[in-house]
Protein backbone atom coordinates (compact mmCIF):
# COMPACT_ATOMS: atom_id res chain seq x y z
CA UNK A 1 0.00 0.00 0.00
CA UNK A 2 1.01 3.86 -0.63
CA UNK A 3 0.14 6.81 1.29
CA UNK A 4 -0.51 9.60 -0.78
CA UNK A 5 -1.88 13.46 0.43
CA UNK A 6 -4.54 14.76 -1.09
CA UNK A 7 -5.63 18.22 -0.86
CA UNK A 8 -6.48 19.62 2.52
CA UNK A 9 -3.73 17.21 3.94
CA UNK A 10 -5.82 13.99 4.03
CA UNK A 11 -3.45 11.07 3.59
CA UNK A 12 -5.10 8.00 1.54
CA UNK A 13 -3.43 4.44 0.99
CA UNK A 14 -3.97 3.01 -2.41
CA UNK A 15 -3.22 -0.70 -2.51
CA UNK A 16 -1.48 -2.37 -5.11
CA UNK A 17 0.55 0.53 -6.25
CA UNK A 18 4.08 1.02 -6.21
CA UNK A 19 5.33 2.94 -3.73
CA UNK A 20 7.54 5.43 -5.79
CA UNK A 21 6.06 4.14 -9.41
CA UNK A 22 6.48 1.78 -12.13
CA UNK A 23 9.93 3.35 -12.99
CA UNK A 24 11.48 1.34 -10.21
CA UNK A 25 9.73 -1.90 -11.59
CA UNK A 26 12.41 -4.08 -12.96
CA UNK A 27 10.30 -4.15 -16.18
CA UNK A 28 9.34 -1.23 -16.46
CA UNK A 29 9.16 1.03 -19.82
CA UNK A 30 7.83 3.93 -20.76
CA UNK A 31 7.27 5.95 -24.53
CA UNK A 32 10.88 6.67 -25.90
CA UNK A 33 12.69 4.07 -23.77
CA UNK A 34 13.46 1.97 -26.51
CA UNK A 35 12.25 2.07 -30.23
CA UNK A 36 13.66 -0.98 -31.31
CA UNK A 37 10.83 -3.07 -30.69
CA UNK A 38 9.24 -0.70 -33.23
CA UNK A 39 11.79 -1.29 -35.20
CA UNK A 40 11.82 -5.10 -35.22
CA UNK A 41 7.97 -5.22 -35.46
CA UNK A 42 8.71 -3.00 -39.28
CA UNK A 43 11.17 -5.41 -40.26
CA UNK A 44 9.26 -8.87 -39.40
CA UNK A 45 6.33 -6.68 -41.24
CA UNK A 46 7.71 -4.53 -44.18
CA UNK A 47 4.69 -2.38 -45.65
CA UNK A 48 3.85 -4.97 -48.67
CA UNK A 49 3.43 -2.87 -51.98
CA UNK A 50 -0.35 -2.94 -53.52
CA UNK A 51 -1.53 -3.69 -57.05
CA UNK A 52 -3.84 -0.64 -58.59
CA UNK A 53 -5.46 -0.04 -61.98
CA UNK A 54 -5.71 3.02 -63.02
CA UNK A 55 -8.27 3.71 -66.68
CA UNK A 56 -8.08 7.45 -67.87
CA UNK A 57 -9.79 8.26 -71.25
CA UNK A 58 -8.32 7.19 -74.98
CA UNK A 59 -6.16 4.54 -76.57
CA UNK A 60 -2.54 4.37 -75.80
CA UNK A 61 -0.64 3.72 -78.77
CA UNK A 62 3.19 2.55 -79.16
CA UNK A 63 4.55 5.88 -78.12
CA UNK A 64 2.35 6.45 -74.82
CA UNK A 65 2.30 2.95 -74.23
CA UNK A 66 6.73 3.50 -73.71
CA UNK A 67 6.11 6.08 -71.13
CA UNK A 68 4.52 3.49 -68.79
CA UNK A 69 6.72 0.69 -70.01
CA UNK A 70 6.93 0.10 -65.60
CA UNK A 71 3.19 -1.29 -65.68
CA UNK A 72 0.83 -3.60 -67.57
CA UNK A 73 -0.87 -1.80 -70.07
CA UNK A 74 -4.59 -2.75 -71.42
CA UNK A 75 -6.40 -0.97 -74.15
CA UNK A 76 -9.80 -1.20 -74.17
CA UNK A 77 -12.66 0.33 -76.07
CA UNK A 78 -11.93 4.09 -75.65
CA UNK A 79 -9.71 3.61 -72.58
CA UNK A 80 -6.50 2.59 -71.65
CA UNK A 81 -5.61 1.19 -68.10
CA UNK A 82 -2.42 0.94 -66.29
CA UNK A 83 -1.79 -1.77 -63.95
CA UNK A 84 0.94 -1.29 -61.60
CA UNK A 85 2.75 -2.69 -58.04
CA UNK A 86 3.12 0.17 -56.26
CA UNK A 87 5.34 0.15 -52.55
CA UNK A 88 2.67 3.35 -51.36
CA UNK A 89 0.14 5.48 -51.72
CA UNK A 90 3.28 8.30 -52.92
CA UNK A 91 4.02 6.23 -55.64
CA UNK A 92 0.09 5.84 -56.82
CA UNK A 93 0.40 9.81 -56.76
CA UNK A 94 3.31 9.97 -58.35
CA UNK A 95 1.86 7.13 -61.47
CA UNK A 96 -1.36 9.38 -61.59
CA UNK A 97 0.48 12.54 -61.71
CA UNK A 98 2.43 11.33 -64.76
CA UNK A 99 -0.61 10.31 -66.51
CA UNK A 100 -1.87 13.71 -65.63
CA UNK A 101 1.05 15.68 -66.83
CA UNK A 102 0.39 13.85 -70.70
CA UNK A 103 -2.77 15.61 -70.61
CA UNK A 104 -4.82 12.62 -69.91
CA UNK A 105 -7.95 12.37 -67.70
CA UNK A 106 -8.27 9.26 -64.98
CA UNK A 107 -11.51 8.11 -65.00
CA UNK A 108 -11.28 5.31 -62.57
CA UNK A 109 -8.41 4.04 -60.19
CA UNK A 110 -9.12 0.47 -58.56
CA UNK A 111 -7.23 -1.81 -55.76
CA UNK A 112 -6.86 -5.18 -57.16
CA UNK A 113 -7.17 -7.83 -54.50
CA UNK A 114 -4.52 -9.60 -53.44
CA UNK A 115 -4.20 -12.96 -54.55
CA UNK A 116 -5.74 -15.50 -51.99
CA UNK A 117 -3.08 -16.73 -49.53
CA UNK A 118 -0.68 -13.95 -50.04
Amino acid sequence: MRDITRCGGIRTRISGHPPKGDYELPNARHAGDNPEPEREAWEANPIQSKTYEITFLGQAGTTLSAEFDDCEVTIGPGTTTLRAELPDRGALSGLIERINSLGLDVIDVSLVAPPAGR
